[in-house]
């Protein structure tokens, strides 16, 4: 049995490469920063700071080579608020049909991270919340 999905990364120059998506990002939502931060730091080692931007979200130092994916950490929304892990695919707004065509939904529609790329949130068929990423240094 295949468990791999059929959605495939490309290298930089554009050419699908065969591998398989990769998570590249995670964001942890959190009640207390400081808490959260003291936790992970001593747990794992991460160093975790301030993000530079208008909106409260902290960077998350994983130190592993540059294949290991770093993350964030951000204030909780709401209850239901949890660990989101983030795709990498050659087109989020491909991908996003993709996801409705086979029963998942799309909950937050394509929004830009400028100068980085484009993610889109989604819930898959049992409600667990994924998100897609696109790289683009264009982005707006």
């Amino acid at each position: 049995m295949n468990t791999q999905t059929e959605t495939k990364t490309e290298s930089k120059s554009g050419k699908d490469n065969g591998a398989p998506a990769s998570i590249v990002w995670f964001e942890i939502p959190v009640d207390n920063v400081e808490r959260a931060r003291t936790f992970y730091g001593k747990l794992f080692g991460w160093k975790i700071e301030r993000f530079p931007g208008p909106k409260p979200y902290w960077h998350i130092d994983t130190g592993g080579a540059d294949a290991t994916p770093d993350g964030g950490m951000m204030e909780r929304q709401c209850p239901e608020h949890s660990f989101t892990n983030y795709v990498g695919v050659p087109s989020v707004e491909e991908a996003a049909a993709k996801v409705e065509k086979l029963g998942g939904r799309v909950c937050m529609p394509k929004t830009a991270v400028p100068q980085m790329g484009y993610f889109i949130v989604c819930n898959d068929t049992e409600n667990n919340t994924f998100a897609l990423w696109e790289s683009n240094e264009s982005a707006k």
